[in-house]
């Protein structure tokens, strides 16, 4: 199920999905084409998607799940958070984690949980900020 809501938490038409690519692609420009179809995977998987609208178009996209695992129970993990370049600095990541913070409490979550890349120092800024803290380390391996 694709959730794409509005300020108001109302479930909005899918149209909305096809204007939130190029804000995505901002932080994510390695999704595969066609992104509609890629985000659908992610969605059959249990991703949803939140919007936040500003002046009439996608401003901000956040991408998260809810489930539970054993290291720290039921969580909300965002997938991605990003704000179109030309709209930082105007409260919308602040709107966007506040959103998923509430969802995280109605769906009994005991802690909403995100990585960022070592890289992105600013946006490190900004979850110190609204008191996320660095809990671990993340390792990988590509296969």
């Amino acid at each position: 199920m694709i959730e794409i809501t509005n300020d108001a938490g109302q479930v909005m038409e899918s149209g909305w999905l096809a204007r939130a690519e190029r804000v995505h692609r901002e932080l994510r420009p390695q999704i595969p084409e066609p992104y509609v179809e890629s985000m659908g995977r992610v969605f059959e998987g249990g991703g949803r998607m939140t919007l936040a609208i500003y002046a009439g178009e996608v401003a901000g996209v956040a991408v998260f799940r809810v489930h539970e695992n054993t290291s720290q129970g039921r969580r909300l993990y965002v997938d991605d958070l990003v704000v179109d370049p030309e709209c930082r600095s105007r409260g919308i990541g602040g709107a966007l984690l506040a959103r998923l913070e509430e969802k995280a409490r109605r769906a009994d979550c005991v802690v909403v949980d995100l990585d960022s890349g070592t890289e992105r120092e600013r946006a490190h800024r900004f979850y110190f900020r609204a008191g996320y803290t660095i809990r671990t380390f993340g390792f990988k391996k590509t296969l």
